[in-house]
């Protein structure tokens, strides 16, 4: 079964978990096995091990993006600061909500330490890096719209920068301490195996068809149960009546084989920060503790009708501007073998903001829509959710995110155009910008096509 670089290192793979064998009653079924729906199972059971919860997964747990990803436990959220400060919770709110999603990258390696999870978490910090004065200028804006809602992002000049990353012709970097380094699969398949000793059931092979109050259809029988959480997020679209909540988009990644020392000494890259660039189509990297270099950017972001498949090879041209673009990050790594390639997706909800919520009057809780930045804000809403389902009112269920989804996208082929029309506008403005050295329109045309 076609999988990630980070599920090939933990080959061969514990045997597959039963599948669901008939229908079954449960206090919480949670649909997804992923981050999302991983965190929402193991907090339940610390705060109440007498629960009953039965999680459903279509394939095996962290099959999908959380097996997949750039390895980054970033404090940060995707979304509209300014959106959700118009809300009854305010700017206070939300300067809440970015906090406690900070506090997740430390409640992650927490659960870590506790469960004895060895999946290379190291808390280096990250760096978004500018090489051309436009990017520098680009970094400025972020960092003073960072501290604007008090967060404590630091602007590294060039120099500085180079001692933690030795980027090509690096100007300055956005530098925050709040983002850890991991190997995602070994994290994912770590807290499946916490889950199960905190008592929790995992059904693989089992993919839900429909989700309904108080009920998880699959083919093998129905789950009921007072609440059935959908923790899907980009394979959301595969549950009946939902293929408009969240749009899965495409990510890749390559990495290269290990490098010896004497690269490595080149590349001036000691720690283990994360690294991405400050291009409107940016790339994101982590330096993996088996000394290899991980890329990874959107290859073809979106297939028609909301496919979720990307189990095939990577294409030669995405894999290709990949490698391209670690050029001119690290000219040393020009020739650096790859390794491995491979893509998957993520939920990008039509506000590009996330949330949590759960309905009362039909039992039915969700989370997700992180748009990339889910390895962190997964645990957040892990948290939030046990309290939601747990009927408790707490700092957590008044957060800003808490509260009713995004409106869906559009329907087809509106949607597909749109998102094709974004990435063009996108690809067009940092090729006028590399030319010009001047802020594109067309980037910006960009960002409001997609409503962020």
């Amino acid at each position: 079964m076609p999988v990630s670089f980070w599920m090939r290192r933990l080959e061969p793979l514990p045997p597959p978990r039963p599948p669901l064998d008939g229908d079954r009653d449960a206090d919480v079924c949670i649909v997804g096995a992923g981050y999302t729906g991983l965190w929402t199972a193991y907090e339940l059971k610390r705060a109440q091990p007498d629960l009953d919860v039965v999680v459903l997964e279509s394939r095996f747990a962290g099959f999908g993006a959380s097996g997949r990803n750039g390895g980054w436990v970033l404090g940060d959220l995707a979304g509209s600061r300014e959106r959700w400060a118009r809300g009854p919770a305010g700017r206070a709110g939300v300067t809440a909500l970015l906090h406690a999603v900070q506090a997740a990258v430390d409640e992650v390696g927490a659960a870590v330490d506790r469960e004895g999870i060895a999946c290379d978490f190291v808390k280096d910090g990250s760096l978004q890096v500018a090489q051309s004065e436009l990017e520098l200028e680009r970094v400025r804006g972020i960092v003073e719209e960072e501290r604007r809602w008090g967060r404590d992002t630091e602007l590294l000049d060039g120099p500085d920068a180079t001692k933690r990353v030795a980027v090509d012709g690096v100007l300055g970097a956005a530098f925050t301490a709040h983002c850890a380094r991991v190997q995602p699969a070994k994290l994912v398949r770590g807290l499946a195996d916490a889950v199960q000793r905190a008592g929790a059931t995992i059904h693989e092979s089992t993919r839900v068809t429909s989700i309904a109050p108080g009920a998880a259809h699959t083919a093998a029988g129905v789950v009921r149960a007072r609440h059935v959480v959908r923790a899907t997020e980009g394979y959301s679209a595969r549950l009946d009546g939902h293929r408009r909540v969240l749009l899965p988009m495409n990510s890749a990644m390559i990495v290269t084989e290990p490098l010896d020392a004497g690269v490595w000494e080149q590349v001036g890259w000691a720690g283990a920060e994360t690294l991405s660039d400050a291009r409107h189509r940016f790339v994101y990297l982590q330096r993996t503790a088996d000394g290899r270099v991980a890329i990874g950017g959107r290859g073809v972001p979106y297939r028609f009708g909301s496919g979720t498949a990307r189990e095939g090879p990577v294409p030669a041209r995405t894999i290709d501007e990949l490698r391209t673009r670690l050029a001119e990050l690290f000219p040393v790594l020009r020739d650096a073998p790859i390794d491995d390639a491979w893509h998957g997706i993520l939920g990008v909800p039509r506000n590009w903001s996330p949330s949590v919520g759960l309905d009362p009057t039909t039992g039915i809780a969700w989370a997700g829509g992180y748009v990339g930045e889910g390895v962190a804000a997964a645990n957040l809403a892990g948290r939030t959710l046990r309290d939601l389902l747990l009927g408790r009112d707490t700092e957590l269920t008044r957060l800003p995110w808490v509260g009713p989804a995004a409106r869906r996208w559009e329907p087809e082929p509106l949607r597909f155009a749109g998102v094709q029309a974004v990435y063009a506008l996108y690809a067009a403005a940092d090729r006028r910008e590399r030319g010009t050295g001047r802020p594109s329109l067309t980037g910006r045309l960009g960002h409001a096509i997609a409503g962020h």
